[in-house]
């Protein structure tokens, strides 16, 4: 941005068109060292005959410093004064001068006789006798120079002047819209180009030392250890925000223990009333939590969507909301009762700790308890079951999808993301819905719950429970929670659907 911003304002704000000059040669016949040849220089004279006194040689190079054409209109003087520049030399006369070293041969064309090329001799506001070399409003292109070798003398009644009082110099006004710059040779740096220099070569030298030794990690990063448990249809997804987080911010370390929505609650209670404040850890619920705990504090984090699963024998794909309560019943035994193969029904369940088989027995049995289990292995009623369908348990959401994948004529319930990818197992419509978040939003599907995270009391603001919390609901966040079927709260047309 230095270079650029650097370029804009010296070439394009404030010098487009430039008017350069430079004093190449200004020495006196005898220069500092007298040479044993110097007789030649002092037999220059005037137009009379005179010998010069004490004469002087000085060239000068006049160019187009600038970007733009310098036109004839360009210059300050009105069109009825010839000249456009002036060359003054305070303190000396002008003998005689000539123009050279054209850079273009074309420039010869503004050097005609009513051009105003020509010398004369003023007093300025001192009193100080100065020669003055008018020169032409020149056209000149960009980079085009001529060269004026002038023979100067020093004016008679001037007082002493210093070297640098004698100066030759360009009149600085003599250009619109632009200005007459003094230049510098090419060889070398000037004084702005090495003070630029020097500033990247700063910048460059600092950037580096905050790469080298500042934190890479984002500012919201917090370190230490952080635990995470509870429900495990969610943990698919907080196992991959965990990872992602990591990536983010390396100093944070994650430990993942998911046995259910009630024990993660439970769990995280207890480490509570130990610490005494709130511990190193965070639950996760589908749904709000239970009467019981008044230190844990809820915020929504997603809005989840589950769905009923058949194995691919059961010839079903679609219940209506009584058909799946009869069932639950034990109304049902063998499902060409309601027109799928004839196979017996196996219902296979997450245990009672599970937010998951709260949020079924919630959204779908109207608040109804599920019977208790009769079988272990899902296949067969054990010794001293209840008769009626096959009821069995799993405790965790992919133990489940397998055992219904596994069991023909099984039928259980899951978080939609963990069936993903699977095409051992059919996802079963509710009255003729998919499971899908406008069916959910608009209640045409009924299956559905809010994902929770607690804490124990207010975590501190630069925890890593709280660094975490935030990066949820982020766009990292949000983007890992969709990814898994699963909508982020704030972006729900309705976010009163993810409170209680």
């Amino acid at each position: 941005m230095v270079p650029v911003v650097a370029f804009l304002w010296e070439f394009v704000l404030r010098g487009r068109k430039r008017l350069g000059y430079r004093v190449q040669m200004d020495t006196t016949v005898t220069g500092e060292i007298s040479a044993e040849h110097v007789g030649a220089l002092e037999l220059v004279h005037r137009e009379t005959a005179r010998s010069l006194v004490n004469p002087s040689f000085v060239l000068l190079r006049i160019e187009n410093h600038g970007t733009a054409t310098i036109k004839e209109a360009d210059y300050r003087n009105p069109e009825a004064v010839a000249h456009g520049v002036q060359i003054r030399f305070p303190g000396r006369t002008v003998a005689g001068f000539v123009v050279t070293e054209l850079s273009d041969s074309q420039l010869v064309n503004n050097f005609g006789e009513k051009s105003g090329l020509t010398r004369k001799a003023i007093d300025d506001a001192r009193g100080t006798k100065v020669g003055v070399i008018e020169l032409p409003k020149a056209r000149l292109n960009r980079d085009d120079h001529y060269k004026v070798l002038a023979v100067l003398e020093p004016a008679p009644g001037n007082g002493p002047l210093t070297p640098e009082e004698m100066k030759p110099y360009l009149e600085g006004n003599a250009l619109l819209g632009g200005r007459v710059v003094k230049t510098e040779s090419g060889t070398g740096l000037s004084r702005r180009t090495l003070a630029l220099l020097v500033f990247l070569v700063a910048i460059i030298i600092a950037q580096f030392g905050v790469y080298v030794f500042n934190d890479p990690s984002p500012l919201d990063c917090a370190k230490g250890n952080l635990t995470l448990t509870g429900s495990t249809a969610f943990a698919p997804v907080l196992e991959e925000a965990t990872r992602q987080y990591r990536n983010s911010c390396g100093e944070a370390n994650f430990t993942v223990a998911f046995h259910g929505s009630t024990e993660g609650l439970r769990t995280l209670n207890e480490a509570g009333r130990k610490a005494g404040s709130g511990p190193d850890m965070l639950s996760f619920t589908d749904g709000a939590k239970e009467d019981g705990y008044p230190q844990l504090l809820p915020r929504p984090v997603a809005f989840s969507l589950f769905t009923l699963v058949a194995n691919k024998q059961t010839g079903i794909q679609d219940l209506r909301a009584d058909q799946i309560r009869q069932l639950y019943d034990g109304r049902v035994g063998n499902w060409r009762e309601l027109g799928g193969a004839d196979l017996p029904v196996r219902l296979i369940s997450r245990s009672p700790d599970s937010g998951t088989r709260r949020a079924f027995q919630t959204r779908i049995l109207d608040g109804k308890r599920e019977p208790g289990t009769n079988s272990d292995d899902c296949l067969k009623v054990g010794p001293g079951g209840q008769p009626g369908p096959v009821r069995c348990e799993r405790p965790t959401t992919a133990e489940l999808l397998n055992a219904v994948a596994n069991t023909p004529g099984a039928l259980g319930y899951a978080e939609l993301g963990g069936i993903t990818g699977r095409d051992d197992l059919v996802p079963v419509r509710i009255d003729g819905h998919p499971a899908t978040l406008d069916g959910a939003v608009h209640a045409a599907y009924p299956f559905w719950e809010t994902e929770y995270a607690y804490t124990y009391g207010e975590p501190k603001a630069g925890s890593l429970a709280a660094s975490f919390l935030r990066y949820l609901t982020n766009q990292v966040g949000k983007d890992v929670i969709r990814s898994f079927g699963n909508r982020p709260c704030a972006e729900l047309a309705n976010p009163v659907l993810c409170h209680p």
